[in-house]
């Protein structure tokens, strides 16, 4: 099967599942969900893809599926049992609101084109080289490089892993109300769930890259790191942090903002 055919496959059932979401959004009027089925999808991506190439399954497109299901499905089940838990976000409250008082837009037309269609392309985009890796034309086994890109991969699972039940233990317990968590991954880095994500993805890059159209799947980590540095990641949750958590302002003085590193003298 043509590797555009897979795409265009996989563009489909993207979209379809989607719009189910999105309708499920507007009945309940609450669109968080959306972040925990961000994982969920490239799971789904990278399973329509394996499933696609039928016998010519080799230890590349084994690989590339098995870390996009760690990675998602452990990312999924964590962000759906905080939105469980914790209920609607108050990002997209204050996003879609401003949409609907300012230019009069329903809730289904603002959360269709502000989140679910943004959302399409990107979650679409940044799984590329777990979609395209798996069904390229090439020898399939793994190469040095590929190993190498597991590596990277497994490292930023575990790094995200970690991080979140680190983030997880600090938030359960009471006597940190108010507190800011300084500890563990997070004393070298105030976003290690951040970083994972970007490792885990450079990661499963790494592995695809033995083709002209693997390598140009580079499009997918790149636009997942600017996000996460420059856009709905670091930026947006720092802003909230700062005017919100006293003490947050001399911990971004003292720790790295994305990448680990030790942290600098008070």
């Amino acid at each position: 099967m043509a590797w555009t055919d897979v795409l265009a496959v996989n563009a489909g059932i993207l979209a379809i599942t989607m719009l189910a979401l999105w309708a499920y959004c507007v009945r309940i009027r609450d669109v968080s969900v959306i972040d925990s089925f961000w994982p969920f999808g490239m799971v789904i991506l990278a399973g329509s893809s394996f499933a696609m190439t039928g016998g010519a399954r080799g230890a590349q497109s084994v690989v590339l599926f098995g870390l996009t299901a760690i990675w998602g499905l452990r990312l999924a089940i964590h962000l759906f049992n905080r939105w469980r838990a914790h209920g609607e976000d108050p990002r997209y409250v204050a996003i879609l609101g401003r949409l609907m008082d300012k230019r009069g837009w329903s809730f289904a037309k603002a959360s269709f084109i502000q989140v679910f269609l943004m959302q399409y392309v990107l979650l679409f985009v940044v799984c590329l080289p777990a979609q395209i890796g798996s069904v390229m034309d090439v020898d399939q086994e793994l190469s040095l490089i590929g190993m190498i890109g597991v590596g990277i991969a497994v490292i930023g699972i575990l790094f995200e892993t970690i991080g979140d039940a680190q983030l997880k233990a600090f938030r359960e317990n009471p006597a940190m109300a108010g507190k800011v968590l300084d500890t563990g991954l997070w004393r070298y880095t105030r976003h290690p769930n951040y970083f994972g994500d970007a490792c885990t993805w450079w990661g499963i890059w790494i592995i695809a890259a033995r083709s002209p159209l693997g390598l140009a799947s580079i499009i997918g980590p790149i636009v997942l790191t600017f996000l996460l540095m420059r856009v709905s990641g670091v930026p947006m949750l720092e802003h909230r942090l700062k005017k919100n958590r006293p003490g947050y302002a001399d911990y971004l003085r003292r720790t790295s903002s994305f990448f680990p590193w030790p942290p600098k003298k008070r």
